[in-house]
Parts: structure tokens; C-alpha cells; sequence
């Protein structure tokens, strides 16, 4: 029981390496902190590493009482890992030495990313890392380029849906108007088009977007061979909604002012609190479209969802624009693809809500 004991021990420590040089990670903007921090790691360091030199002697001479080994063998072990952990503390406190003459060499800690965030150069504060001797190093912290023209932007929307018909206004649509929403979420890219200017940016970039339709009068859609009808419910609905959606590809033109940016070694484009508008379209196709149905039958609660086709048009396009400030932007999306293929009376989906850009 004893040896099970010691040798989990052994693995425990193992396992845990690469948590124990976590106080690397110095959340304190302070450098003469970060710096005290760091000397604390490095006793941090000869107290772990000691602390596996002693289970792994205890392990060998639990093996020689054990008879696996002879006393040779065993002197032999002792001195191989004590060399190792010897070494272990070298090299894991030169590579903290190192932090610390380079907080020291540079007084504020700080450096700017490609995007112009702040960022502290060394350390790991929640951006992209990779991990090498159980220190963490941040990929983004390299050399900036001179003229960066491409950004990406989270793209995040959502707001009221419904349908313009054929040969009615809108005033007439059998979809309820605070009911019928949309949602959007996807990822952008923007590029300055020319080179000595950043009025002009295309953007582009893929989304899901997911427009709702909610019947009036009780009704739901029914699916009548190459045709989608609303109908009357037999039952009281408690919900009634069709949800339909399309993996689509934006495009825009975004025109409007920015602030130029110049450093010693680079310079940027900035549209922070400025007016943008942005025209275009999209492009894409259907991936699911399902109906949800609340009633009650018999005092019982019904949930029915379906999913099926409902004639769906598969293939989906249309014109969006935007008129933002800074992050915000209202938004309006139109779709020239009718929502049903195969309709006696053409529908085509229109959106208006708001719309956020976060880089």
C-alpha cells in the first residue's frame, strides 16, 4: 500500500508541472510587482523540484527493499535524478531571470498588437498562447507589421422579421410583427482598398442568420406537396413559429471617416467612434428550416416541433446595409430569394434590427 502510495505521489507532482510556474502570469500592471512575483517563482521552483527529488529517492528505496533493484542500481537512480532536478532548476530559473531583466529593460511592461491593443509583452493575459517548460509564451507578441490593411470583426445581430407578399403591404402580413424575430452571428473581415486611404474598406466574411416567422389568427404552415400554406390550428396555439435557417457569405462597401495612427515603427487605421455605412449583399444556402407548435390537447402541454423542408428555398440571396457608429449600427437585410420556392404568391424576407462589429 505504501508503494501504490508513494508512486501516485510521484505521478501527482508530475501531472501538475505545468500549474506550478502559473504564478509566471502576473495580473499586476506593476513592474517592480511583477518583478517581486517573480522572485517568489524562483523559490517556488527550487521547493517543487526538491519536492520531486525526494519522491523519487523515497521510490527507489522502496524498490531496493523490494529486491528489484541492488544497491549499485539504486545509488545509480539517485544520482541520475538528482542531476536532473539540479538542472530542472537551472533552466526553469534562467528562464525566469530572463522575464525579469525584460520588465526591467522596458518600464511600462506594455507593447501594442497589430490591432493597437494593449498587450504585455512576455506574459500571457488572455490571448493566443502556446506553453514551453511549463511557461506560457504569447504567440501575438511579435514583430508588428508596418501597414496592417486587413482587420476582423465579430459580427453579432438580431432584431424584428417578416415577410413582404406579393401584391399586399406590408401593413397586411399574416406574421406578427414583435413575434417574428431574426438572429445573426458571424465572423468579418475588413480591407482598406487603397493604399494612402481608409475611406473606402470591403468587407466580407460568412454568418448564420436564422429569420422567424410567427403566424397570426391561430394559424401554422402546412406543407401541400410543392406548395407551404397557412392554415387554421385545430387546436388553441400557444406558439407557432417557423425558423428558417441559411449559412450565407456577406460582401459590403464600408465608406466612412478614421483617424490615422502613426508610431516609430508602424502605423493604423482607426474607426473608433467614427460614422460608417456599409452596402452590399449576401449570398448562401438553406441548412434547416423547423416549425414549433405549443397547445394543449386534453389538459396536457404539447410541444411539436418539426423538421422538414416546407418548401424552403434552397438557394439564398440578397441585398443588407448598415448605418453604424463606432461599434452599433442599425440594419436592414432583404432577401430577393423568395422564402418558399414554388409559390403561387411570391414572399420575400426582410429584417430590420441592430447590428454590432466588435474587433
Amino acid at each position: 500500500m505504501q508503494t501504490i502510495t508513494k508512486f501516485l505521489a510521484l505521478l501527482m507532482l508530475s501531472l501538475s508541472v505545468q500549474f506550478i510556474s502559473a504564478q509566471d502570469t502576473i495580473q499586476n500592471s506593476n513592474n517592480q510587482y511583477k518583478i517581486e512575483e517573480l522572485q517568489k517563482v524562483k523559490d517556488e521552483i527550487k521547493i517543487q523540484e526538491r519536492e520531486f527529488l525526494k519522491v523519487e529517492v523515497e521510490a527507489i528505496n522502496l524498490r531496493l527493499e523490494k529486491g528489484e533493484i541492488t544497491n549499485v542500481e539504486a545509488e545509480k537512480l539517485k544520482k541520475e535524478v538528482a542531476k536532473k532536478r539540479a538542472l530542472n532548476i537551472e533552466n526553469r530559473i534562467a528562464i525566469v531571470n530572463n522575464k525579469i531583466d525584460l520588465l526591467k529593460r522596458n518600464e511600462d511592461g506594455y507593447h501594442t498588437d497589430d490591432d493597437g491593443e494593449l498587450s504585455k509583452i512576455g506574459f500571457n493575459f488572455g490571448g493566443e498562447e502556446s506553453s514551453f517548460a511549463g511557461i506560457k509564451i504569447k504567440n501575438k507578441n511579435k514583430p508588428r507589421k508596418y501597414d496592417l490593411r486587413t482587420s476582423s470583426d465579430f459580427v453579432l445581430a438580431f432584431g424584428l422579421n417578416n415577410a413582404i407578399i406579393e401584391g399586399e403591404n406590408l401593413d397586411d402580413s399574416p406574421y406578427k410583427f414583435g413575434g417574428s424575430r431574426f438572429f445573426e452571428i458571424g465572423w468579418a473581415w475588413k480591407t482598406r482598398v487603397f493604399k494612402e486611404s481608409n475611406f473606402l474598406r470591403l468587407k466580407y466574411g460568412y454568418s448564420f442568420q436564422i429569420n422567424g416567422l410567427k403566424p397570426n389568427d391561430n394559424k401554422y404552415f402546412v406543407q401541400q406537396g410543392n406548395e407551404t400554406v397557412l392554415q387554421e390550428f385545430p387546436e388553441e396555439l400557444k406558439k407557432s413559429k417557423l425558423s428558417i435557417t441559411n449559412l450565407v457569405f456577406p460582401v459590403h462597401f464600408e465608406f466612412g471617416p478614421s483617424k490615422r495612427i502613426d508610431k516609430d515603427t508602424y502605423f493604423r487605421y482607426s474607426t473608433d467612434n467614427k460614422f460608417k455605412i456599409g452596402i452590399g449583399g449576401y449570398a448562401g444556402f438553406n441548412i434547416g428550416t423547423r416549425q414549433k407548435l405549443k397547445y394543449e390537447l386534453d389538459g396536457e402541454r404539447i410541444k411539436d416541433k418539426q423538421k422538414r423542408g416546407f418548401n424552403a428555398t434552397n438557394l439564398v440571396y440578397g441585398l443588407s446595409g448598415y448605418i453604424a457608429i463606432d461599434e452599433v449600427a442599425l440594419y436592414v437585410k432583404y432577401d430577393l430569394s423568395p422564402i418558399f420556392k414554388d409559390q403561387t404568391i411570391k414572399q420575400n424576407n426582410i429584417s430590420i434590427g441592430v447590428r454590432f462589429d466588435m474587433d
